[in-house]
Order: C-alpha cells, then structure tokens, then sequence
C-alpha cells in the first residue's frame, strides 16, 4: 500500500479532540466506514487499530457499526490475508 503525506494543522486534529498523524489515520477511515466505502475490519486496519478499539473509537464518535454478512465476509479474508 502506497503512503501519502499530507500536512493538517495541529488546530484541526485539537478541534477533533485528537493529536499526532495515527489520529489523522483513524479519521479517514472512520469517515470511510461510515460512507460504507469499507468493512469494519478494513477500516480498523487503515485506522492502525484492533478491530475492538476502532469500534470504540466510533462508538466515541457515534458513528452506527452497520455491520453485514459482506462486511463479516470480507473481515475474514482480510484476516486470511494477515495472517491472524
């Protein structure tokens, strides 16, 4: 997976109640699973975090764990994938 550097004032991540890059990480894909765009498992990975801590995370955040049968699918081959 290819990175890119992005540069977000320290302000932005304070008003979102964060700090640091990873917090910048968790909000991408915490807005990507809330659009869909990605399954839990997916975003928890983007995010950096255990599949557990990133529900929490958008829990804090309020954001619905819409979890589906295709979501649960493709936790297991990303699972596969990892190796876990």
């Amino acid at each position: 997976m290819a990175n890119v550097t992005v540069e977000i004032p320290a302000e932005a991540l304070e008003l979102a109640g964060l700090t640091g890059a990873a917090a910048a990480r968790q909000l991408i894909a915490l807005e990507l699973f809330r659009e869909g765009r990605v399954s839990l498992g997916r975003a928890a990975e983007l995010a950096g975090l255990s599949v557990e801590a990133f529900m929490e995370f958008a829990a804090q955040r309020e954001v619905p764990l819409h979890y589906t049968m295709s979501d649960w699918r493709e936790d297991c081959e990303t699972t596969t994938r990892l190796g876990l």
